[in-house]
């Protein structure tokens, strides 16, 4: 049985690769002489740089930055031979950084992901492929923009506030400091979703309640977003508050597009094109895909439809793992996934679920049942 597995990281439990290799794990415990490749998955969100650097030859980067809260955090980047640097702005302004009591879009900044691009640059890169899923903020990437020299002041002529709450009080957009080598920049930003900035659709209505915003912060949040983007027309002429993408990641794909000579493209189809998934799923008698968690969010572009599409191109049969599993999440079944499996094999804590050892082997061990069963077709 020749398997291609390419599941999507179990965010802050399991990566893309860790999953993948548990599932190779239950395959070749049933059948020892079954084919088994792994094909790391991303969608521009966290392990998008894990998922690249197995298929491209570089060096990983680690340095400091400012974290979401602004305090100190290593992160790291994967810089290619040809100085392309891929950055995954999760690293160090994303949700799983953040506690879950301390979680507030209110003050949590993009700046520290700034800051590694700017580090890119000093290490001599132009050419960019940016994740910028999984995010806590909703800072209109002004935090981003700030560490590459962009000044965002108030009324007084002061710096802004770290988070959206600084938008509350952004008087003047400043470019005349921005370090001269952004403009020789190119940025392909991998994105997942096409929101955009602001109203009923928009990143603080749709994605605030997920990094615990309020409705009163999320009313305020998207006006003083609006505001910003009419602020933004006195220094770009390329303000698209409106544009499929530019309310991800609390409106960083704004700040990209505005600021800087970028392209919002599927994580998935970036991710997917440099691994050749397509070339492995066609040889493939069984593509296994999956997430953390499936739900009617899944069917809306997310990577295991992804997979499943391809695969179907080429009639491919699809099963998919998760650890949890919504009541919505039959939608999926018409998007290309044949059969899904939650992993959870007793009642237990979502901290006892979440520890990696513990999803290691649910996953497994629900694998190895699955795969005992298509061994018998």
């Amino acid at each position: 049985m020749h398997v291609v597995i390419a599941i999507d990281s179990f965010k802050g439990s399991l990566t893309s690769l860790q999953a993948g290799s548990a599932i190779k794990d239950a395959a070749l415990k049933v059948d020892a002489n079954s084919d088994v490749t792994i094909i790391p998955l991303a969608d521009g969100g966290e392990g998008t740089v894990d998922a690249l650097s197995c298929c491209l030859s570089g060096e990983i980067i680690e340095t400091d930055v400012k974290g979401p809260l602004g305090e100190p955090v290593k992160a790291k980047y994967y810089l290619l031979d040809d100085k392309t640097a891929i950055i995954e702005m999760a690293e160090a302004s994303g949700i799983t950084l953040v506690p879950e009591e301390k979680r507030n879009p209110l003050h949590t900044t993009t700046y520290g992901g700034g800051e590694l691009i700017k580090d890119a640059i000093d290490r001599g890169s132009r050419n960019f492929i940016v994740g910028i899923g999984g995010s806590a903020t909703n800072d209109g990437g002004t935090g981003m923009l700030n560490a590459l020299g962009f000044e965002f002041t108030d009324k007084d002529g002061q710096n802004i506030s770290f988070g959206a709450v600084g938008l509350s009080e952004l008087f003047k957009i400043s470019v005349n400091n921005v370090i001269p080598e952004l403009k020789n920049c190119k940025f392909r930003i991998a994105c997942d979703v096409i929101n955009p900035l602001c109203g009923e659709n928009g990143c603080s209505k749709i994605f605030g309640p997920q990094k615990s915003g309020t409705p009163e912060m999320i009313e305020n949040m998207d006006l003083w977003l609006k505001n910003y983007s009419e602020l933004c027309k006195t220094v770009s002429q390329n303000v698209q508050p409106d544009f499929p993408g530019s309310g991800a990641a609390g409106g960083l794909g704004f700040a990209f597009l505005t600021f800087t000579d970028s392209v919002l493209e599927s994580g998935f189809k970036i991710v997917s094109d440099i691994t050749k998934l397509e070339e492995h799923i066609k040889n493939a008698d069984i593509v296994v895909t999956g997430e953390g968690r499936l739900d009617k969010q899944t069917a809306m572009g997310k990577a295991p439809i992804g997979v499943a599409e391809l695969a179907k191109k080429h009639n491919k049969k699809v099963i998919a793992f998760s650890g949890v599993v919504s009541h919505d999440a039959e939608i999926c079944n018409k998007h290309g996934i044949d059969a899904y499996f939650p992993i959870l094999r007793e009642i237990t804590t979502v901290e006892k679920a979440m520890e990696t050892n513990y999803a290691y082997k649910n996953l497994s061990d629900t694998a190895y049942q699955v795969f005992r069963l298509l061994e018998q077709e």
